[in-house]
């Protein structure tokens, strides 16, 4: 999760305020919006939690176009979700996790996009990534007559509508205060995450877990994150994979992407068979459908464990760095748990360490194997409680 990186002085913020003066204020809508663009640069957990304020804006407005406006890597994620009508990839700079080409190329694939964004002739535009000035540019340069988001210095001068910030929401209550601005709240609304799974998915999954696909204590266990300081070291995961194979029986299966395969395996290596080891050869719907077959999903705070609580699976989230309370896993207390790092400055929400740095920061490696072993034994067996969070100062949702 991790986003744009505040300037050090003041001059992009003047930049910008001078050029909102510039283009002059949106007009604002003039009636019910039959073109709806709701915008999120970020990946796959952030995605995610924009689900259930997707279900409550397509139940508000059941007649409106919605399109959602998501980075090229979001697709695969929001591509079956019934309340969309159509999205639009986008290869959004500093969103992209790529090193950036030049200081031009940002701006001119931004014209591109408004350009886009005007053939689509939007109404209204909601913008849930709070400091995304970039995507509120592209949007005002596209002429919709009314957007949406929160007042950030470098977004504001783009915005018709600006809500202030509520501190300490979960990002998913962050997401549905958003729609209920335009459309009014629904208290009997469903607030859980969702990723429909198709059956060629679930072929899929069956194929790759081959004859272990059925069994009872499977437990995938994601290596990575998607930063570095937010990773638990993987002999530390092999031993909680191994004791687990060991009593009660599981199965681990070792989930990560394409540039996470020698952890992957090196994990697998460790803990011995029946360990099973998938490293990027899945897609997310062929993801989500192994995590469905699952028992329990453990690892660092991540998407594929936020992906394993929209299919229903019982979940134990390691943090350290990152807030629990905006970013933890969203459902029951008793199926979805969080141990957090039992260090004074956790959480400091500070995730662009130096590369040099991430191995000497030591937050994560202080979550101890034997807590963690403890609440999966006590997830495998079944709920115990609504304990929600191991260690001190923290809440799950």
């Amino acid at each position: 999760m991790i986003g744009l990186i505040e300037p050090r002085h003041d001059g992009r913020r003047l930049a910008l305020h001078l050029l909102g003066q510039l283009l002059g204020p949106p007009r604002g809508g003039d009636g019910s919006p039959r073109t709806i663009l709701v915008v999120r640069p970020d990946h796959l957990g952030d995605l995610l939690f924009l689900t259930p304020a997707l279900r409550r804006l397509r139940r508000a407005v059941p007649d409106a176009r919605i399109l959602g406006l998501v980075g090229l890597w979001g697709l695969p994620v929001l591509q079956t979700n019934p309340n969309l009508d159509g999205l639009i990839g986008w290869d959004f700079p500093w969103f992209n996790r790529r090193p950036r080409r030049s200081l031009i190329a940002p701006y001119l694939s931004l014209l591109r996009l408004a350009r886009r964004l005007r053939a689509e002739r939007v109404d209204i535009a909601l913008q849930f990534r709070s400091d995304f000035w970039w995507g509120a540019l592209a949007v005002r340069l596209a002429g919709v007559p009314e957007q949406i988001g929160y007042d950030v210095p470098l977004a504001r001068p783009f915005l018709s509508r600006a809500l202030p910030i509520t501190h300490g929401l979960h990002a998913v209550d962050e997401n549905i205060r958003l729609v209920e601005s335009l459309v009014g709240p629904a208290p009997d609304a469903s607030d859980a995450l969702e990723f429909p799974i198709a059956d060629g998915d679930r072929e899929r999954a069956r194929q790759l877990l081959g004859p272990l696909a059925d069994h009872p204590r499977l437990v995938a266990i994601q290596v990575g994150a998607g930063a570095a300081v937010k990773r638990w070291p993987l002999d530390r995961l092999a031993e909680v994979g191994r004791r687990l194979a060991d009593s009660p029986g599981a199965v681990p299966v070792v989930i990560g992407g394409a540039s996470e395969r020698s952890a992957v395996h090196e994990v697998v290596r460790r803990i011995g068979p029946p360990a099973i080891g998938l490293a990027g050869v899945t897609t997310v719907g062929a993801l989500a459908a192994v995590l469905e077959r699952c028992a329990l999903a453990l690892g660092p705070d991540s998407g594929p464990l936020h992906l394993a609580v929209a299919v229903g699976t019982p979940t134990l989230h390691l943090f350290g760095p990152a807030d629990p309370r905006r970013f933890g896993p969203y459902g029951d207390r008793s199926r979805h748990r969080v141990i957090l790092a039992r260090w004074p400055c956790c959480p400091c929400n500070q995730l662009d360490f130096p590369a040099g740095a991430v191995t000497a920061h030591a937050c994560m490696a202080a979550i101890p194997v034997e807590v963690v072993l403890e609440t999966a034994r006590d997830l495998l067996e079944g709920p115990a409680g609504n304990r929600g969070v191991v260690g001190p100062s923290a809440e799950g949702h």
